[in-house]
């Protein structure tokens, strides 16, 4: 039987993304960080140069808050942009709703997320019209204040520009601010063919949960803010939150080595290829159910028992009856390759025959 170190030093893990280690370029980055002094909180080079590159790639000046974790990124940011007697407007399947533990509530000082509906884990704009004049100026009741969509979604879909722009278009209209989970930002945008400005602040995205430790980094996030205003709040909210590094440098050496020369990007379209070509496959397959339209590296699909128990015994893993019994989750990483995931297919062929 396969030990825990055997899953994790084999291809076999398809349990999340964040399973798989880091690239060697940010290995190597954190390394050469290590080496010398510098200046603490952020005012060493590698943070400078951190920030200028995400200002380029987003093609304007952006304010900039290295996180240790998504769950920082995502609460710090909605923070910022819900009051206390605010609602975070969000899809029942996101992660803010799902798997915070509270966290959104905590940060924001009780701002509520109230769910909107929608097919593929993408919020309804019709749903959303409803819900940001819902009890609005009611005192009795929160008030909405913020729209937040993930990007990819928690199934692996992907919002169209169109689609974002006309959330967007919906919240600023009734008042309301937009964030954006992007832990798997370069998934999406990889998905898409699409630029980073494109797919944020010009569809109407005022915060960015900026994410990289699940497509090659280590333990580094960020906030990425495109309202300057926000900039001094989110500065104070991040130091209050025990998020403001004094090593910053050994987070920010990620961010620079993950968006010099197209690595993001490519660690993107190497792990979305495999999701591809594992979907295509488990398609192919009798007794397997491709279940939605996954687009990003996140599919879900129904197996029978068997195929489930003896993937299991072999050692694979990935989540399984945590919705409804036959449903499994697989997720695949820049660190898979072709070979992994024919080996997958094959373990699912035996086993449902």
């Amino acid at each position: 039987m396969s030990t825990t170190t055997d899953v994790i030093g084999s291809n076999r893990a398809f349990i999340s993304d964040n399973m798989a280690g880091a690239s060697p370029e940010i290995a190597r980055a954190v390394a050469a960080a290590a080496a010398g002094h510098a200046l603490p909180y952020g005012n060493d080079p590698f943070t400078g140069s951190a920030r200028h590159r995400l200002s380029e790639i987003f093609e304007r000046d952006v304010e900039v808050f290295p996180v240790s974790t998504g769950t920082a990124a995502n609460c710090l940011g909605l923070a910022a942009l819900a009051p206390p007697w605010g609602s975070v407007l969000c899809h029942p399947d996101s992660h803010i709703n799902n798997d915070e533990c509270g966290a959104p509530e905590f940060f924001t000082n009780g701002a509520k997320l109230v769910t909107v509906p929608g097919d593929d884990s993408k919020i309804d704009p019709d749903a959303l019209r409803e819900a940001v004049r819902r009890k609005a100026g009611d005192v009795h009741s929160v008030q909405p204040s913020v729209v937040s969509i993930s990007q990819a979604t928690e199934s692996g879909s992907v919002y169209t520009l169109d689609e974002i722009r006309r959330l967007a278009t919906i919240a600023k209209d009734a008042g309301l601010r937009v964030h954006m989970d992007g832990a798997r930002f370069a998934n999406a945008l990889e998905h898409l063919g699409a630029t980073p400005a494109e797919m944020t602040w010009k569809t109407g995205i005022d915060v960015l949960s900026f994410g990289a430790t699940k497509n090659g980094a280590m333990t580094a996030d960020a906030i990425v803010s495109f309202d300057p205003a926000l900039a001094t709040e989110l500065a104070f909210r991040t130091k209050r939150a025990g998020q403001l590094a004094s090593k910053m440098r050994f987070h920010t050496a990620q961010l620079d080595a993950y968006l010099t020369d197209g690595l993001w990007l490519r660690n993107a379209r190497q792990a979305n290829t495999m999701a591809t070509r594992l979907g295509d496959g488990l398609k192919a397959l009798p007794g397997t159910e491709l279940l939605g339209s996954p687009q990003a590296n996140i599919l879900f699909c129904r197996l029978p028992q068997q195929t489930t128990e003896g993937l299991l015994a072999e050692g694979y893993t990935f989540y399984h009856d945590r919705w409804t019994p036959g449903i499994v989750r697989l997720v695949t990483s820049f660190s898979h390759t072709p070979e992994d995931i024919d080996q997958l297919l094959d373990a699912v062929r035996r086993h449902t025959r």
